[in-house]
């Protein structure tokens, strides 16, 4: 069950692309169009009403208005039917988190709280390149790669914490010891300079052997770097949108996004490049150079992938974090919407909002 706020965004973003004035005659009405229970809409009445999120659910409409004025969107088009995921996984293989399908052909994903492109197991993008499905190292990472200096880590900071008892190595644990330790290290600092150095150790190591193990694995197993950075991107088969906020500059996010065949037609790219990077906990700096085929003129996307643990230091196996670096604005393959001028107000008229025939 997704939490209030994505509720609110998501469902604000579907009400905006009804031809209603305003939310709140939206939430008056409960249009048939919107695909939810009864309980959804009470929910999202009691949201609304609350006043908690009354910037994101101003924007959030807006942004549905914007879907059906653009002319790559609805073009003033009436939705007959929009489907709400509602946080529920997708049945398949699926490249883009999508969050709203309309007329069961306009797909849009929702974007108003992270700047997060993914959030991958650290072998499934080292190793597997993102692919949705396929073998790779799905053991914990930190392990896997710098035992060494997990396992100096680990002592450093059972000594400073004063526990007693524990294991030699963190992978002889008991979940209760685990525990244990991530209580005595909550706060944000780890507790000397012993264990501060073998963090500082540990985060070089992660860097370096992700960066190798990332690169070695693009030139083995015949994935183009074309295609790693079309999973980056989240650049899938089919064109969707992505409607939010960009967390970087602030703007509204309104993009349609490319699909393969047309990302060839408007980009070539010359190089991926793969760098460890010094940060204060684990990171892989990543870098796509391309040239625009209008005018040939070179430009870069960047972002980076922080390797840290999932729920706390010594909790869980750690994550890959997929950020991005560039605005969103910036990014080859994402298209801003341009409004529809209409003249036509009957292409409101032919449909009521309340449903195909009217209430």
């Amino acid at each position: 069950m997704p939490d209030d706020r994505t509720t609110a965004t998501e469902l604000g973003t579907a009400l905006g692309t009804l031809p209603f004035p305003d939310l709140a005659s939206a939430l008056a009405r409960r249009p048939d169009q919107l695909r939810i229970a009864d309980g959804a809409w009470d929910r999202l009445e009691a949201i609304s009403n609350s006043g908690r999120f009354a910037a994101e659910l101003a924007l959030s409409f807006a942004n549905g208005r914007a879907l059906l004025d653009a002319r790559d969107g609805l073009r003033g088009r009436t939705p007959l039917t929009i489907e709400w995921t509602g946080g529920r996984r997708p049945p398949g293989d699926e490249v883009a988190p999508i969050d709203l399908r309309i007329d069961h052909v306009y797909l849009v994903s929702c974007k108003y709280q992270s700047d997060i492109l993914a959030n991958a197991s650290p072998g499934r993008l080292f190793d597997g390149l993102l692919a949705t499905s396929g073998d790779w190292d799905r053991t914990d990472w930190y392990e896997s790669v710098a035992s060494v200096e997990l396992t100096a880590l680990y002592r450093a900071c059972v000594s400073a914490t004063g526990l007693t008892g524990f294991p030699p190595a963190v992978s002889e644990c008991s979940r209760d010891e685990l525990v244990a330790l991530r209580k005595a290290l909550a706060t944000r600092a780890y507790p000397d300079a012993p264990s501060r150095s073998a963090y500082d150790a540990l985060c070089r190591a992660v860097s370096a052997a992700s960066a190798r193990r990332w690169s070695e694995r693009l030139e083995s197993s015949g994935v183009a770097p074309e295609t790693m950075l079309w999973r980056l991107l989240r650049i899938g088969s089919a064109p969707y949108f992505v409607l939010g906020i960009d967390r970087r500059t602030g703007a509204p996010a309104r993009f349609r996004i490319a699909d393969p065949w047309d990302w060839r037609d408007q980009f070539t790219l010359d190089a991926f490049a793969v760098t460890p990077a010094v940060a204060g906990q684990p990171r892989v700096d990543w870098t796509g150079t391309y040239r625009s085929r209008g005018d040939d003129r070179t430009q870069k996307v960047a972002g980076h992938v922080e390797i840290r643990w999932s729920h706390g230091r010594f909790a869980q196996p750690p994550e890959a974090k997929v950020y991005l670096d560039t605005p969103m604005a910036d990014l080859p393959g994402y298209h801003p919407l341009e409004s529809l001028v209409r003249s036509q107000p009957s292409l409101w008229s032919t449909v009521s909002p309340h449903g195909r025939d009217g209430p």
